[in-house]
């Protein structure tokens, strides 16, 4: 495991394990909840401090979708997303990053881009969504 930060702490550590141990895209307060599982002390206030640290360290990813809560991603290679409008359910898509995108935006001129991100909305197979 690399370092992150200027140490690898046993609440990171939790953390950190706790996102890549799921595919469910948790909030701050879910990954809380299965920390006090480990570490009944840790306080919510060290879980959003560490998952800062985490997403600048490159660790993790953050997802926000305008709503008042974050996201968060244990997969921190750039992928795409499906995002239910009914259950909020947000599900990784398995499809090549098209970095054809990035190139057509240079030749623009617009900007130099770094990564992009793409989520894809509509209603989950449980939702009623027919595949």
């Amino acid at each position: 495991m690399k370092k992150i930060g200027k140490r690898m702490t046993k609440q990171k550590k939790v953390i950190l394990e706790i996102l890549r141990g799921t595919k469910s895209h948790p909030t701050a307060d879910w990954i809380y909840e299965q920390a006090r599982k480990i570490l009944p002390d840790i306080s919510l206030g060290t879980v959003y401090r560490n998952l800062g640290v985490l997403k600048e360290s490159g660790e993790i990813l953050e997802l926000n979708y305008g709503s008042t809560y974050s996201r968060y991603d244990g997969n921190p290679v750039n992928h795409y997303h499906f995002v239910c409008l009914k259950c909020g359910k947000v599900l990784d898509v398995d499809m090549p990053i098209h970095s054809e995108l990035e190139r057509e935006i240079k030749q623009e001129g617009i900007a130099k881009v770094l990564y992009h991100r793409l989520e894809f909305y509509g209603y989950c197979a449980e939702c009623g969504g027919s595949l």
